[in-house]
C-alpha cells in the first residue's frame, strides 16, 4: 500500500490526457498536505505497534483487541488517504508515464533495500521475510516484484506487503479510468464496490484461478506478458498506446481481484470502495458540482463497511481477514473513517513538526518495523519482558529503533531514489516529447 507520499504539483505534460479536476486552493503545499502527513504517520505507527503486540502489554489490552482490530484500523486509514491523494496526484500531473515512474521509484527501491538487509541480518528460519523462502522462489520473486502476489495466490514476501498489492491494483484502476475520462465518477465507483461487498459477501470463492503452485506458474505465463505490454503502453508517452496499456492493466487487475483474491469478496471490495470513497472526498472538497452525490456515496461506503463485518466476518471467515471477529472489524473500520474525518476538519490548521516528520518517514516505518522487531526481540525483548516496567522499556526501545532506522532509510534511500525518479521523469519528457504530441 502506498499512501505514504506527497503529491507533486506540476503542469501537465504536452499531449497527455488533460486533467479535469479543479485547481487546489492557493495555499502552500506543506500547509495543504500537513494533515495527510499527520494521518500517514499516525497510521504507520499504529500498524507497527499492532504487530509489536502492544495491546497484550496493556491492562485492558486483550479486551480491546477482541473488540477493536488495531491493525485493520491503521491499514484502512492508509487506504482512505491513498484514495484521497493518489488520483489527485495523477490528475494534477496529467502525465501517466510520469505517474508510473514516480510510483516505481517511490515503492520498489525502499522495499528491495528492506528485504535485502533483512535477509542479511535475520536468521534463515525467521518468518519476517519469505520472498526466497517458499517452495517456488521464482514465482515468489516475480509476483512480489510485480506487487501482485496477494491476488496470485503467492505468499507475501513481507507480511505487510499484502496492502501494497491492493494499492498496485488501485493504481491500475485509476490509470485506466483516467485515460478514458471516467475518473470523475469515483463516487459512483465507490458505491458500486461497496454494493458488491455487501451483496455478494462470500458467495464468490477465493483463488479460483491459482489454487495450487502449478497453476500459479501457468497464470504467470499470461500475467507477465500482459503486465509488460501494459507498462510498455503507459510508459510510451503516446496517447494511443497509453490508453491501451492502461486498459490492459486495469482489465488484468479486475480479473485478478474478482476471481483470485486471497481475501473474501467483502474485504476485497470494501478496500476498493474505501479508496474510491477517499477520492470522492477529494472531489467533494474541490468541486461544488456533484458534492451531494459524493458525500452520499461516502456515507454508503462507511455504512457498508460496518455492515459487512457484522454480516460476514464470522464463522471462521475472520481468520481470512486476520481479525478476531465482526465487532473488531466493524469498530476499526468506523474508527478509521472517524480519524480521517477529524483530520479533514483540521486540515487548515498547522500540525506539529513531529507529526509531519513521522508522515515523511511513514513508508519506511511500515516496511522496517516487523524485521526490526524480529531482529531486536531476542536481544532486548526476551530479557525485558518479565515485568511491567521491562515491557514498557522494551516498547519504548522498539519505537525509538523503528523511528531511527526509518529516518535513516528515508534520508539515505527514499530521498535519493525519489530525486533520481524525478530526473528520469524529466529525461523521458525531454527524450520523447515529440512522440507524445504527434498522437495528441
Amino acid at each position: 500500500m502506498n499512501s505514504f507520499t506527497t503529491a507533486t504539483v506540476r503542469p501537465p505534460t504536452p499531449g497527455a490526457p488533460s486533467p479535469s479536476s479543479p485547481p487546489a486552493p492557493k495555499t502552500s503545499a506543506a500547509a495543504r498536505l500537513g494533515w495527510l502527513d499527520a494521518l500517514r504517520g499516525f497510521a504507520a505507527l499504529v500498524v507497527a505497534l499492532h504487530h509489536f503486540g502492544i495491546l497484550n502489554m496493556l491492562p485492558a489490552g486483550k479486551f480491546v483487541g477482541r473488540n477493536f482490530d488495531l491493525g485493520l484500523f491503521g491499514v484502512m486509514l492508509f487506504f482512505i488517504v491513498s484514495g484521497y491523494i493518489i488520483p489527485a496526484s495523477l490528475e494534477r500531473r496529467g502525465d501517466v508515464r510520469g505517474f508510473w515512474i514516480g510510483r516505481f521509484f517511490r515503492i520498489h527501491p525502499a522495499l528491495i533495500v528492506t528485504i535485502a538487509l533483512s535477509l542479511l541480518v535475520l536468521p534463515a528460519g525467521d518468518g519476517a521475510i519469505r520472498v526466497l523462502r517458499t517452495g517456488d522462489d521464482l514465482s515468489s520473486l516475480i509476483t512480489n516484484g510485480l506487487l501482485l502476489q496477494d491476488v496470485l495466490g503467492v505468499t507475501n514476501g513481507m507480511n505487510v506487503t499484502w496492502t501494497l498489492c491492493y494499492e498496485m491494483v488501485f493504481y491500475f484502476f485509476v490509470t485506466a479510468l483516467f485515460t478514458r475520462g471516467l475518473h470523475r465518477h469515483s463516487a459512483s465507483i465507490a458505491a458500486l464496490c461497496a454494493a458488491l461487498a455487501l451483496a455478494v459477501g462470500t458467495a464468490v470463492g477465493e483463488r479460483l484461478l491459482t489454487p495450487d503452485p502449478h497453476s500459479v506458474r501457468l497464470a504467470l505465463l499470461v500475467v507477465v506478458p500482459v503486465v509488460l505490454a501494459g507498462f510498455a503502453g503507459v510508459l510510451s508517452g503516446r496517447p494511443g498506446p497509453t490508453r491501451a496499456g492502461a486498459l490492459l492493466l486495469g482489465g488484468l487487475g479486475l480479473v485478478l481481484v474478482t476471481l483470485n483474491s486471497r481475501a473474501p469478496w467483502y474485504e476485497t471490495w470494501t478496500i476498493f470502495a474505501t479508496m474510491f470513497a477517499g477520492t470522492a472526498v477529494y472531489r467533494a472538497q474541490h468541486s461544488a458540482r456533484g458534492r451531494v452525490p459524493s458525500l452520499l456515496a461516502c456515507g454508503f461506503v462507511i455504512v457498508s463497511g460496518v455492515l459487512v463485518g457484522w454480516l460476514y466476518n464470522r464463522n471462521g471467515l475472520q481468520d481470512h481477514t486476520w481479525t478476531p471477529g465482526w465487532l473488531s472489524w466493524s469498530s476499526a473500520y468506523l474508527a478509521a473513517w472517524a480519524v480521517f474525518g477529524l483530520g479533514f476538519l483540521l486540515r487548515r490548521r498547522s500540525f506539529p513538526r513531529v507529526l509531519t516528520w513521522l508522515g515523511a518517514i511513514s513508508f519506511s516505518v511500515y516496511l522496517v518495523h516487523v524485521p526490526l522487531a524480529h531482529a531486536l526481540a531476542p536481544v532486548l525483548g526476551a530479557p525485558l519482558s518479565h515485568s511491567a516496567w521491562g515491557r514498557a522499556a522494551w516498547a519504548l526501545l522498539f519505537v525509538a529503533a523503528v523511528l531511527l532506522v526509518s529516518h535513516l532509510m528515508y534520508r539515505l534511500v527514499e530521498i535519493p531514489v525519489q530525486n533520481l525518479g524525478k530526473r528520469v521523469q524529466k529525461a523521458a519528457a525531454r527524450r520523447w516529447p515529440a512522440a507524445a504530441r504527434e498522437d495528441g
